[in-house]
């Protein structure tokens, strides 16, 4: 019988699990970071009592990607089975095609200087108890959102990271790439990756392959923490199947599918079952 992990040893383990592949780069940014760093963004949630805001939504092509509100979506799922209060930030047309089944919030195409003031006035109507930011593109040099081939996507982006700035609360995020909210924390390191950083800070960043992932890392914690195996019921084919019938497009291939930057949804199930074992809620024989 495999000795049980403690939640350092849990963390380190999920942190290296989520960049595994190594896909974008991301091995030589963690490379800089402290470990623990998927414990405490988790700790941040446990400990969060009520709201919790979720920003997600990547422009392309005039809709949304499907990395990043996928693991929304399972977090947003997760806190509310733990009595927790998320509401979804995103801007159109993400909102739209969300906000009949899950609480959202409006996230304007503001300039930036009305942006600041939005966001301010936001924080203090929803006295949120943690933001987290998933694959949210985050303020480059000059002050532009930039997608992974270098194109100016200002236009289309409501901007969520003064809703992380301002913040009087733990500030969570979680990206891929390098130009997503929260790759501020590292983005001196990112000379040898080809991406316009992200220069957004925050308090815990989480690096993995795919953003949608890292939510499942978290996910991991909250179900060991409260005693319920909060993973078991995610079925990420299932919710790449309700993004793609309101209009989702792959991030990477920028087609309707249901895959997430060009994988297969079974990547990310499979990751959640790995998850699962080392958890200890399912038998685990290949984990030492």
């Amino acid at each position: 019988m495999p000795k049980k992990l403690n939640d350092q040893q849990l963390s380190h383990a999920i942190e290296v699990m989520m960049i595994e592949q190594n896909l974008r780069g991301m091995q030589s940014l963690y490379a800089h970071q402290q470990t623990g760093t998927y414990l405490r963004a988790a700790d941040a949630l446990h400990q969060a009592k009520n709201t919790v805001l979720i920003g997600t939504g990547f422009a392309v092509n005039q809709t949304f990607e499907t990395d990043g509100p996928v693991g929304a979506i399972a977090l947003y799922n997760a806190l509310k089975a733990l009595g927790k209060q998320p509401i979804l930030v995103c801007g159109t047309p993400l909102y739209s095609a969300l906000k009949n089944d899950f609480n959202c919030f409006e996230l304007p195409l503001n300039n930036l200087s009305e942006a600041m003031e939005f966001s301010k006035q936001a924080l203090a109507e929803l006295n949120p108890d943690c933001v987290l930011s998933i694959e949210r593109p985050g303020l480059c040099h000059g002050n532009k959102y930039y997608n992974m081939r270098g194109i100016d996507i200002s236009a289309y982006c409501g901007c969520f990271d003064f809703f992380i700035s301002q913040a009087a609360c733990p500030t969570i995020a979680i990206g891929d790439g390098g130009n997503e909210i929260g790759m501020g924390n590292v983005a001196q390191y990112m000379t040898e990756l080809s991406i316009r950083p992200s220069l957004t800070c925050c308090d815990e960043l989480l690096l993995a392959d795919v953003s949608n992932w890292a939510a499942y890392g978290i996910i991991a914690f909250l179900s060991r923490w409260y005693h319920q195996d909060l993973l078991a019921n995610i079925n990420t084919l299932a919710i790449l199947q309700y993004l793609s019938d309101r209009g989702s497009v792959d991030g990477v291939t920028h087609k309707n599918e249901l895959t997430e930057d060009g994988l297969h949804a079974m990547h990310g199930q499979q990751l959640i079952t790995r998850l699962r074992q080392l958890g200890g809620f399912i038998e685990n024989e290949d984990y030492p």
